[in-house]
């Protein structure tokens, strides 16, 4: 590992704090500012790297830290309810720092096992007239609309159940009926751990190719954000495997591009 390279690449990617408004070809979105909350600050370069890729423009600030995903792991691994509610309470009072601090336009709850969140990180960001979006919404809208099989690929195992309420509650949503199959490789979450990128997107692709080679699959989901750079050895997955492949990266802040928008 080069430091120094590391380090630049880094500071590219997420800056310093600045007061100058980023700019971009929008000018809907000039001047914006998306309050993203994680479950954890490692996630920061994600959410940093792909809301300014997909919302050139929109400043994007932060909030996380990792005793959010260790608390709900650990409520996983001991057969507690997960998320545990303390977690839901963080997230609403994150996202009411952001407003507070720096007076953000819209929240989005970058964490898919937090997507329980939703709800009352919502209904209490009312009262400062903050919209708040889910980063798996538009996605499993795309996918429920589909009208066919869905594969839901996930790296992290207390996402699974979050992931597939939410896909369900979509559907009811919707009023659609939903057909999906799941698949949960654990071993791609431990190489992007040790940061190996190449060999996570190997994996996830390897469930797509064995998924698909037993049935058929209408579109594939990425279950979590950390699971968009999936795209850097899949540009154009759907020539590649067949299939349309979603991440949230790219349709969440897409989403919260639609919303911001709106907000005047």
């Amino acid at each position: 590992m080069n430091p120094l390279q590391l380090f630049s690449d880094y500071m590219k990617v997420t800056g310093a704090p600045s007061l100058e408004d980023p700019q971009g070809p929008d000018p809907k979105l000039t001047g914006k500012r998306l309050g993203v909350v994680n479950s954890g600050s490692w996630i920061n370069l994600f959410s940093s790297y792909f809301g300014k890729k997909m919302l050139p423009g929109v400043k994007i600030l932060n909030a996380g830290n990792e005793a959010v995903q260790l608390n709900f792991m650990n409520a996983y691994h001991i057969g507690k309810a997960c998320p545990p509610q303390v977690n839901i309470d963080l997230f609403t009072q994150y996202a009411e720092q952001l407003y507070k601090l720096y007076q953000v336009d819209a929240i989005l709850i970058s964490c898919s096992t937090m997507n329980r969140a939703y709800g009352q990180v919502s209904e209490h960001m009312r009262q400062f007239d903050v919209p708040v979006i889910q980063i798996d919404e538009a996605m499993m809208e795309e996918a429920v609309n589909t009208n066919g099989k869905i594969l839901v690929v996930a790296t992290h195992g207390p996402t699974v159940k979050s992931t597939q309420d939410l896909l369900l509650e979509t559907a009811g949503r919707l009023v659609k009926q939903v057909d999906f199959a799941g698949a949960t490789v654990e071993e791609a979450f431990e190489l992007l751990s040790a940061g190996n990128i190449k060999a996570h997107n190997e994996v996830i692709a390897d469930a797509i190719r064995q998924a698909t080679a037993k049935e058929k699959i209408d579109i594939v989901v990425l279950a979590q954000m950390s699971m968009s750079v999936f795209t850097f050895s899949y540009p154009d997955a759907e020539a590649e495997f067949g299939v349309k492949v979603l991440n949230s990266g790219e349709t969440g802040f897409a989403r919260a591009g639609e919303v911001l928008r709106l907000r005047h």
